[in-house]
């Protein structure tokens, strides 16, 4: 890679539920070069999938981003997370449970900490959920990609991700939020 490109990237952290549903997401936006699934703020090194969905590790599933500024911003980006999750439940989101679903944007450094925390303070102001906003804004810790299958698991298993997507309850339960 050109390493003038390589300069012009930035990299976030997204946590919403199941990260097979979160990557598609970023991954059809232009601007953004990269999604990588895995697993972020336990207390364990490099965690299983097997260790993050019995809850033993502490980890929850995010997706880690690497974006083109020039192409699209984080503040974007933001936008994109808040209209794909439901802000409003805590250690879930759709019909998958536990602490290692809860919705969280980790930030990398103090710009993307404002960014975040002004766009759920704009969140709060202008769209009313009857809740109030369970999504934690967090500093980001080491991230672990997740084992390879899970990696464009929607590409490579795309009747199982439609079943999954379908029966979770996520379409549904985002046209209530987003009317999308």
């Amino acid at each position: 890679m050109d390493e003038n490109l390589e300069q012009r990237t930035e990299t976030a952290i997204f946590a919403g539920g199941c990260f097979w549903c979160m990557e598609p997401v970023f991954d059809a936006l232009p601007g953004v070069l990269s999604v990588i699934p895995g697993y972020i703020g336990g207390y364990i090194s490099d965690p299983s999938y097997q260790e993050v969905c019995a809850g033993e590790s502490g980890h929850v599933e995010a997706v880690r981003v690497r974006f083109a500024p020039s192409q699209v911003s984080y503040p974007e980006l933001l936008s994109l997370f808040w209209r794909n999750i439901d802000p409003t439940s805590r250690n879930r989101q759709f019909c998958d449970f536990g602490s290692q679903y809860q919705s969280a944007i980790f930030y990398l450094d103090d710009e993307q900490r404002g960014e975040a925390e002004q766009s759920r303070q704009e969140l709060e102001e202008c769209k009313s959920f009857g809740r109030p906003i369970a999504t934690d804004i967090r500093p980001a810790g080491e991230f672990y990609p997740a084992e390879e299958y899970h990696h464009q698991y929607y590409r490579k298993n795309p009747l199982d991700y439609k079943r999954y997507y379908e029966s979770c309850g996520r379409r549904g339960r985002l046209k209530e939020l987003w009317g999308k």
